[in-house]
């Protein structure tokens, strides 16, 4: 008889991230503006796992925020990581607009509420955070007006809104700290502009009408222009017609810009967006971005 082989067992934690965001600005017109955002969950993830062993933990390999993380989380609970491995995975492009940082961070708290048998506590997760970075409403497996900075859940706005993308990621990166000034001065000029978008954003998502959220969507990419341009917006909005997109979402402090479609592209679209923005000077790719 062969002897029994001991089960070892990996606990994972899984985290999407996204493309950006369909809104962002200030949460309403006036002199001290906050920070508010709806990010646009994407398709896409980062994967922390951790299988036990005998050695002692190797240093988790997605950098010093999710180190820090995860130190936070043993303190809060009073808990000793056990002998093991930690290996981690991301689809999600750094520096360009995808909240890869917070994604892996949220998915080594993950792992964590996993290996330790506890209950996931938003909370807790929001405490990390905050004491960490900035952070997208990557937490949550649902649309969200999100305070970024003072990591505040302002309202959740459901799973019923979807969309297929066709986008691109613009040469260079965007340092959301350093720009935080400069997009505070825009909103203070721009609050009305602003408060209509985010108004129109809310009830189209109240209504559960992709159309109208894709509408604002391109409205706070067009106020993001006067701050934070894409090269190749004006391009991309005077085609969007053509392609059948009911708009445009980018990541306002980021990379990204591409088009939002109520339907997945078939082959010949994919073709046709493929030479377009390869006209531009850029590789498409295709995502499925949302819930619906």
């Amino acid at each position: 008889m062969s002897a029994r082989v001991p089960v070892v067992r990996t606990v994972s934690g899984v985290c999407h991230g996204t493309l950006g965001e369909l809104y962002q600005g200030p949460l309403r017109a006036g002199s001290e503006p906050d920070i508010a955002v709806v990010s646009f969950p994407v398709d896409r993830h980062s994967w922390v796992h951790f299988t036990p062993g005998t050695a002692a933990p190797n240093r988790l390999p997605l950098g010093e925020k999710s180190a820090t993380a995860a130190r936070l989380f043993l303190e809060h609970f009073g808990l000793t990581l056990p002998p093991g491995h930690w290996r981690a995975h991301s689809d999600l492009r750094v520096g360009v607009g995808m909240a890869s940082s917070t994604a892996d961070i949220v998915a080594t708290l993950r792992c964590l509420f996993r290996l330790f048998a506890l209950p996931y506590d938003t909370d807790v997760v929001l405490g990390v955070l905050a004491a960490i970075e900035r952070a997208d409403s990557v937490f949550l497996d649902e649309f969200a007006l999100h305070l970024s900075g003072r990591h505040r859940v302002i309202r959740r706005l459901g799973t019923d809104i979807g969309f297929h993308t066709a986008h691109i990621s613009e040469p260079g990166t965007v340092d959301t700290a350093a720009v935080t000034d400069l997009l505070l001065g825009h909103y203070r000029r721009h609050g009305e502009e602003y408060e209509r978008c985010l108004t129109d954003l809310l009830k189209g998502f109240a209504s559960g009408d992709p159309a109208a959220v894709a509408r604002a969507a391109t409205t706070s990419a067009a106020l993001s222009q006067k701050v934070l341009p894409k090269a190749t917006f004006a391009s991309m909005l005077a085609h969007r017609e053509r392609f059948g997109a009911d708009g445009i979402f980018v990541a306002h402090t980021g990379c990204l810009i591409g088009y939002l479609f109520p339907g997945r592209p078939d082959a010949a679209l994919k073709s046709e967006l493929s030479a377009f923005f390869h006209s531009l000077g850029h590789q498409c790719s295709f995502a499925q971005g949302g819930y619906g």
